[in-house]
């Protein structure tokens, strides 16, 4: 059995690229004779776009498309040994030669991976679609020229919201407190409303509520609901902020060694797990909202009993303000004078703004 191997997390670094020459001209010698076995690295751990669409397509719809000439296992990239900011680069040298890395996490080095989904942008999945559609040949080209990666798949999570220990009325309620953010465009945002910023691991936001150290969380509706986060906090605040994206990317010659039958295979059916992610983000944007506040709409979560804040039209105004003025601008800043013109290029025309 041929198998791309994910290795024990430290030593890649010094094996990744032999590893992965040696994977490669085993699968072109012995594509014929013997079946071949992928190791995936995926998204989030525990997440239903990770448990119900990334894990049973790799491990049971490969093997049946392939009629078991290909089969895989697939770990959550956080319960892999690997950071986030590492994986793009892991990738690169071949360490790991299939896996899933969060746009906005990989953005300290690559900042403009983050343009999609800067804070404030997509106030719903229809305006995330049409920036991704806008954005992907951009980045499909960045990855192959800067990393040598191929893009076969675009994931999003479920809108990123608002959960706090105290009662908030809109933006305005911000100012004062401490909150959880994950990317720096949603710290941009939390400071530009006087509230601070408090990086923090998803597995780590509700010992961190509890502990007092943040007051707020932004977090997906249901992932938070899944977490238990609305045990510790009171108040759901359902503007989107940011979504979470996340590109599925293939070492480059880990993806030319492939037998052609199965990357043709691979190239047709991963979008449709892309678009069973989406429908699945869609629906949990709702219903992890639902499932918060205990409405008897809630299926797949745990019913809470939080009362919800839906925004008014001066806090939608107000979100739009502080994307032209804080976030697109302090992103342009952290990413240099040409992702202006990448802006220009991609997503502005969609968005309708223009970069002061």
């Amino acid at each position: 059995m041929t198998t791309f191997a994910l290795p024990s997390p430290r030593p890649w670094l010094a094996a990744g690229a032999a590893a992965l020459c040696l994977a490669a001209s085993a699968v072109r010698a012995q594509a014929s004779a013997a079946p071949l076995h992928l190791r995936i690295v995926g998204g989030l751990a525990g997440v239903n776009q990770f448990t119900r669409h990334e894990e049973p397509f790799w491990t049971r719809e490969v093997p049946r498309l392939t009629s078991g000439r290909v089969t895989a296992e697939i770990v959550p990239y956080d319960r892999a040994g690997i950071r986030g900011q590492e994986m793009l680069r892991l990738i690169q040298l071949g360490a790991v030669p299939f896996g899933t890395t969060l746009l906005n996490v990989s953005s300290p080095q690559d900042p403009e991976l983050a343009l999609a989904d800067l804070a404030a942008m997509n106030p719903d999945i229809g305006a995330l679609r049409r920036t991704v559609a806008a954005f992907r040949p951009y980045l499909q080209r960045t990855l192959r020229e800067r990393y040598g990666a191929e893009l076969l798949a675009v994931y999003t999570y479920p809108a990123q919201v608002f959960f706090c220990t105290k009662a908030l009325a809109g933006l305005a309620d911000l100012k004062g407190r401490r909150v959880r953010t994950s990317n720096s465009s949603q710290s941009d945002l939390v400071e530009v409303l006087g509230g601070t910023p408090v990086p923090t691991s998803f597995s780590d936001i509700v010992a961190n509520v509890r502990s007092g150290n943040i007051d707020c969380a932004i977090t997906g509706a249901m992932s938070g609901n899944t977490i238990g986060l609305h045990e510790v906090t009171t108040s759901i605040y359902s503007m989107p902020i940011t979504w979470g994206l996340a590109a599925f990317v293939a070492n480059g010659a880990a993806w030319a060694a492939l037998p052609a039958e199965v990357r043709a295979t691979l190239q047709r059916e991963l979008p449709k797990l892309e678009s069973a992610v989406w429908e699945e983000s869609g629906r949990e944007t709702v219903e992890g909202i639902a499932c918060n506040i205990g409405a008897a709409s809630c299926q797949a979560g745990r019913k809470g009993s939080m009362r919800e804040v839906r925004p008014e039209p001066a806090d939608e105004a107000r979100r739009r303000e502080l994307l032209v003025s804080t976030v697109l601008p302090r992103w342009i800043q952290r990413c240099g004078p040409s992702c202006a013109q990448v802006w220009k290029q991609t997503v502005g025309p969609v968005v309708g703004i223009e970069p002061r």
